[in-house]
């Protein structure tokens, strides 16, 4: 009798440890834990986690929140403060999720505007990268697929909160973010134009200035522009360029005192000798072609400033 006793009070324990662990309390380790079962006192504690620093613990309590207390009333401040806690843990790819997530299930919260910044900020710091924010590499020639996703979040954030609290802040950042996606392109566009790839070079470029006409990339862009044409002997198309180009940016570094934008070929590595590439240019240097010059056409504007003596 003795024994069937001490098997059913065994059976018991077992019952009650895994009914316990089933309900989601299996994680819970300390005393300090087991206290921590009411919603209130999770999230406070959560929040004090998060103050300190310590985000992975301010994590788990959140989710604790969202797993045990679904419909609470902290439920949704928790899904909110679970975007902040995974970014400043630097968990870029958790807060993007965490921020669709809230998106998703709560597009109409008061509060909605803050997910959709959040998740475009967590993108622009994907775009970044650890060698960037540290060590301030050239962001441009790194991939801007994340620079892009940045770009269109705090786009969204702009078309559904124009009036948001963070509206401003997004509006510089893209700016920025679309100064790298230009200046990416162009990298692009040089690429092909030095290795003499004159079409897609051109069409490049072209895209930088119809799709980036206020970046910093645009004078470039046209030169290359003017330079493709002009080597595939479409001198229209080249003038074209030249004359906005000219316009537009008078004070272009490619234009020579007397206002002649000057092309050069670039160095091809194709035609170096070994001796030239292991001394570094020094020896048998290859011949570089000399200037290129196209007369910039004048314009309506500067032909009536001459006339009136200015």
């Amino acid at each position: 009798m003795k024994a069937i006793r001490v098997f059913l009070i065994g059976v018991l324990i077992t019952w009650f440890v895994t009914g316990c662990g089933s309900l989601g309390f299996s994680n819970i380790k300390t005393k300090e834990e087991l206290e921590l079962t009411s919603e209130q006192k999770l999230y406070e504690a959560a929040q004090a986690s998060i103050r300190s620093g310590n985000y992975t613990v301010g994590i788990n309590r959140l989710e604790a929140i969202e797993t045990h207390f679904p419909f609470g009333q902290y439920a949704e401040q928790a899904q909110l403060e679970l975007i902040y806690a995974n970014f400043m843990k630097s968990d870029f790819e958790a807060a993007t999720v965490a921020a669709t997530r809230f998106i998703e299930l709560h597009p109409k919260h008061p509060r909605a505007d803050y997910a959709y910044y959040m998740r475009g900020l967590a993108s622009y710091e994907k775009n970044r990268g650890f060698f960037d924010r540290f060590l301030g590499s050239p962001q441009s020639s790194r991939d801007v697929t994340a620079a892009k996703e940045a770009f269109i979040e705090f786009n969204e954030l702009l078309e559904n909160f124009p009036n948001s609290l963070y509206a401003k802040d997004a509006k510089a950042r893209m700016l920025h973010l679309r100064n790298i996606i230009a200046e990416h392109e162009l990298i692009i566009a040089q690429f092909y134009l030095n290795h003499d790839t004159w079409v897609a070079a051109a069409n490049r470029a072209a895209g930088i200035v119809e799709n980036f006409p206020s970046s910093s990339s645009v004078p470039e862009a046209l030169a290359i522009v003017v330079e493709a044409n002009y080597r595939l002997g479409l001198e229209k198309p080249a003038n074209d360029a030249l004359r906005v180009l000219a316009l537009n940016f008078p004070n272009y570094n490619g234009f020579n005192n007397e206002g002649k934008l000057v092309l050069r070929d670039a160095i091809k590595n194709r035609d170096r000798s070994l001796a030239n590439i292991m001394t570094f240019g020094v020896l048998d240097r290859p011949a570089v072609p000399p200037p290129l010059e196209i007369h910039i056409p004048e314009s309506p504007r500067t032909a009536e400033a001459q006339e009136e003596g200015l």
